[in-house]
């Protein structure tokens, strides 16, 4: 999966945990097809200090739930199958 390239994603810098990465992804991809179902999507950044960054696309960036879905889903999600994740956040 690509990362976003804006000037937000250049104020963190990348884990060096690449297994660490290449889960959380894994993850992310496997809950994608929920938000596009509804016209969002949801787009890997980076993780840093056990806090995954996401960009929210689509329907998504509009939503007034998605902080919601963000933290009762993907959060969630994440915290329970990647061990070291302690949080989401959307840039």
């Amino acid at each position: 999966m690509e990362n976003v390239k804006n000037n937000e994603e250049e104020k963190f810098q990348t884990t060096d945990d690449p297994e660490l990465e290449k889960k959380v992804v894994e993850v992310i991809n496997k809950v994608r097809p929920y938000l596009q179902r509804d016209g969002g999507d949801l787009q890997y950044v980076k993780t840093e200090d056990g806090t995954v960054y996401v960009h929210v696309l689509g329907a998504c960036s509009g939503c007034m739930y998605i902080s919601d879905d963000i933290k009762e889903g993907v959060e969630m999600i994440l915290v329970e199958e990647v061990p070291g994740v302690n949080a989401v956040v959307a840039i």
